[in-house]
């Protein structure tokens, strides 16, 4: 059974987002906890840096949340398939941390919005810092998203960190879950070679690989000097349906996902991202 954490405003990116996690998991025994962040002048704590949990929902809110449950109805759900409402105030990180313990979450699915013009790329702050604050498998879903069950997925990877069996694991469930294939993707400078620590990283995610998934995986070294420029070049070129990366290799993630220019998270505006965590 997954336990899957769905955050919602009501907007139409939070419901794409939920819409997609139920179709990737149509197969799949899940219980579904559809949670609603207000801010804490919505609520009856006042001048305070905390927030109570609250004890029911509002008739507002539980309004808005019968009308996400009426459209759930129209999606291709089992009957293994269970939905639960939550509310809650106050900054939306420190809500999901504590939902995410209470309630043994697996999984955070995050809408996205991209900007218009020249920051179209651009899909928002509370989602780099749940990707960063929060330590939970998170999924991101851009608003352009179409459902297409993953079958082609792109891993970037500078084989800095040691694959550990967590994340190893969560790739192998996504793998069979989908039936997909994996591309392993580096990014290197024309004569720049892997030290031994990228070497030993490297073989041993190929020997796992090659063990479990030895007809649908491969291994893609792009030469270039921008790995951002590399990596959302091949995704596009190649058929990409999804892109998995490892949170714990913060360094490389924020070269691929952050524009320190304008502190947001900016990467591809229609391929779902999974960002993982141990």
């Amino acid at each position: 059974m997954q336990t899957i954490l769905i955050p919602t405003d009501f907007s139409h990116n939070s419901w794409n987002a939920l819409a997609y996690a139920v179709k990737l998991f149509k197969d799949v025994p899940c219980n579904f906890y559809i949670l609603h962040v207000g801010a804490l002048s919505q609520s009856s704590v006042k001048g305070n840096s905390f927030s109570l949990p609250m004890s029911k929902i509002t008739p507002s809110i539980k309004e808005k949340l019968e009308d996400v449950f009426q459209r759930i109805k129209q999606l291709p759900i089992n009957k293994e398939h269970h939905f639960v409402a939550l509310q809650d105030y106050g900054n939306l990180v420190s809500i999901l941390r504590k939902t995410v313990e209470e309630k043994k979450i697996d999984l955070i699915v995050m809408g996205t919005k991209g900007a218009s013009g020249i920051q179209e790329s651009v899909i928002g702050s509370n989602t780099g810092d749940v990707i960063t604050k929060v330590a939970c498998n998170l999924l991101v879903v851009p608003e352009n998203a179409k459902f297409n069950s993953p079958k082609e997925i792109a891993f970037p990877t500078d084989y800095n960190i040691f694959y550990s069996h967590a994340i190893l694991e969560t790739i192998s469930k996504v793998l069979h879950m989908c039936k997909a294939n994996l591309q392993v993707i580096h990014v290197s400078n024309i004569k720049k070679e892997l030290n031994p620590t990228q070497k030993i990283n490297q073989t041993y995610l190929q020997d796992y690989l090659e063990e479990l998934f030895a007809k649908s995986y491969s291994f893609h070294n792009l030469k270039d000097k921008n790995v951002k420029t590399a990596i959302d070049t091949f995704t596009k070129n190649g058929n990409i349906d999804m892109v998995v990366m490892v949170a714990k290799n913060l360094n490389f993630l924020q070269q691929l996902l952050f524009d320190s220019t304008i502190e947001k998270l900016s990467f591809h505006t229609t391929l779902p991202l999974l960002v993982l965590h141990e």
